[in-house]
């Protein structure tokens, strides 16, 4: 598992705030569903260590165990997907729920090596309160098969399209 060797090399055990060597990976390569459903170009979605270090520091041990174990899982397969707010990082908010908690995983557009053009994670958490997220604006859901397009795509045909 990617995310786990990245931690157990470069985070597991630094000081809080500590400084950890910058080293970015390929976390996961999104759907066709999700790439005609927010109208990307690119799919390929990459992790740092230094949101895996971030995460460390700010959260729980039983949250970050389990973030870390399915933040592929959350970005891979979202139940849902946002504008991210004008004022926050990222281009777009993935959000998918396991286990009774919505995950939250704000995502970037970005380039890497100064040419290709990528996804990086700029942060994930766990939401505890549901209306977190009542003030973002909905541009993709998945139900069971048919995309959800916002209403300026409604004159378009929708697709049924399913997770690759």
């Amino acid at each position: 598992m990617i995310t786990l060797d990245l931690y157990k090399k470069y985070v597991k055990g630094t000081i809080k705030r500590g400084v950890v060597k910058l080293t970015s990976v390929l976390l996961c390569v999104l759907t066709n569903a999700i790439i005609r459903g927010i109208k990307i170009e690119h799919n390929k979605v990459y992790i740092s260590t230094r949101v895996i270090k971030h995460i460390y520091d700010k959260r729980p041990a039983e949250e970050f165990d389990f973030l870390l174990l399915n933040i592929s899982d959350i970005v891979k397969y979202p139940d849902f997907i946002y504008s991210n707010k004008q004022a926050k990082r990222g281009n777009f908010v993935f959000v998918k729920e396991l286990k009774n908690y919505k995950y939250f995983c704000s995502i970037e557009e970005t380039q890497k090596d100064g040419e290709l053009k990528c996804l990086e994670i700029v942060t994930f958490f766990r939401i505890n309160d549901n209306n977190y997220l009542k003030n973002y604006e909905l541009l993709w859901k998945w139900e069971g098969g048919n995309l959800h397009r916002n209403t300026f795509d409604s004159d378009k045909s929708q697709s049924n399209d399913t997770p690759q």
